[in-house]
């Protein structure tokens, strides 16, 4: 059996309907649920095909990988920092994120 893998778009998508599915059966408003791609680890490029592909809302939990990401993505994207924040690494960049733990 092949095994066929699902671009990034297709994994949004399927992400996004599963959302909107879970969201209807629990009759909830879709927009009160916020996708956030975990972006730690992945190259721009994945994250910009994400973005293409609707993803405003990245999560990212290394400083210095956010700095990059952050300047190379579109300004409408929405930051959230995701795990332990080291207050030593973080300096001037506060008004980047908006934390998340």
């Amino acid at each position: 059996m092949e095994k066929t893998l699902m671009t990034i778009a297709e994994k949004v998508k399927f992400i996004e309907d599963a959302i909107t599915e879970e969201c209807s059966k629990h009759q909830r408003p879709r927009e009160s649920v916020k996708l956030v791609a975990v972006s730690k680890t992945k190259p721009v490029p994945d994250l910009e095909e994400a973005y293409k592909a609707g993803v405003r809302v990245f999560g990212e939990n290394y400083i210095q990988e956010l700095e990059e990401k952050y300047s190379k993505l579109p300004d409408d994207v929405e930051w959230h920092f995701i795990g332990h924040l080291q207050s030593n690494k973080i300096g001037d960049k506060g008004a980047m994120v908006i934390a998340q733990s």
